[in-house]
């Protein structure tokens, strides 16, 4: 294998890592805001930010000093941070470094010094980073060094520990819905298999912008009612939203799933074109006999593709 390739498959496996935390695009939450003040104060900056390299931009989950809420990956710092996982980057002069003296974001803020501390999970995928930002050359001290990589993991063990909450939430509604029996005339067929599909309303923070949080919370109940009018009840199908986000989990009785497969993605493609942010779907069969985890987790790999497609 060339080295080109391992590359190739380790970007895929850093992003797969990024997916299954489900945070790219998700509403504010008060502890990252809390983490980019203190990173600001503590290296002194006017700007810092919580940033994920998702698979075509830069987004930033929280942010102070600056406007916007995400870049093109290939002008983005934090990218160049992530590829070595266990070290800070520290740029004194933007201006000076060969990467980014031309980088036309970096003109447009101002941007002279760079300092940025790798997001790594568990597993060792570096998804983003805590950096922070001045408008002239400097560095930092040890202290303010140390500070930032302390930020950094405390940052990561916030969105570990927002995922694992979103596993439970999901292993609960899954083992509620896949073990009751269906009813019907078709409930000897349709109690062997079912059909698990997810699909995630995506940039749910933009939304949340543009229509307000009330505005938001009506787009998703209507969404919701709509996807259920997709359902066929007496077959045992199902759908619930994962707590304060745009991801709904539905299990259809059967693996005879095709139309009612059609009809949510219709629904998709109709909130699409009202909201203008996608609703990517994705679906997976099994037996009622198999983990359904891995059932779950054959949906969400699904997403996964679909979110590589539009990118």
């Amino acid at each position: 294998m060339t080295d080109h390739a391992s590359t190739a498959l380790s970007e895929a496996e850093r992003q797969r890592a990024l997916d299954a935390l489900h945070i790219v695009g998700s509403l504010p939450e008060p502890a990252y805001d809390d983490i980019v003040k203190v990173a600001a104060a503590v290296c002194g900056t006017p700007m810092a930010l919580v940033t994920l390299i998702d698979r075509d931009r830069q987004w930033f989950k929280a942010r102070t000093g600056l406007d916007g809420s995400q870049t093109d990956r290939d002008v983005a710092v934090c990218d160049h941070a992530i590829r070595e996982p266990s070290q800070l980057l520290e740029v004194g002069d933007l201006s000076q470094d060969a990467r980014f003296a031309d980088n036309p974001v970096l003109k447009e803020i101002g941007a002279r010094f760079y300092a940025g501390m790798p997001l790594v999970t568990g597993s060792g995928a570096a998804v983003g980073s805590v950096c922070v930002v001045d408008l002239a050359p400097r560095s930092l001290t040890p202290v303010q060094r140390e500070a930032l990589q302390a930020l950094a993991r405390l940052t990561m063990n916030l969105m570990e520990a927002r995922s694992r909450e979103r596993e439970q939430e999901v292993v609960a509604l899954l083992e509620q819905t896949v073990a009751a029996e269906p009813v019907g005339s078709d409930a000897t067929t349709a109690g062997t298999q079912y059909t698990i599909v997810i699909l995630e309303l995506q940039d749910l923070a933009a939304l949340a912008e543009q229509l307000g949080e009330r505005g938001l919370d009506r787009q998703l109940q209507q969404l919701d009612a709509a996807l259920e009018r997709c359902l066929q009840t007496e077959r045992g199908d199902s759908i619930n939203r994962v707590t304060g986000s745009g991801e709904f989990i539905a299990v259809l009785g059967s693996d005879q799933a095709d139309a009612t497969l059609h009809a949510l993605q219709g629904v998709a493609d109709e909130a699409a074109a009202r909201l203008g942010r996608p609703l990517l779907l994705g679906a997976a069969t099994g037996s009622r006999d198999e983990n359904t985890t891995a059932v779950f987790v054959r949906a969400d790999q699904a997403l996964a593709i679909a979110k590589d497609a539009r990118s």
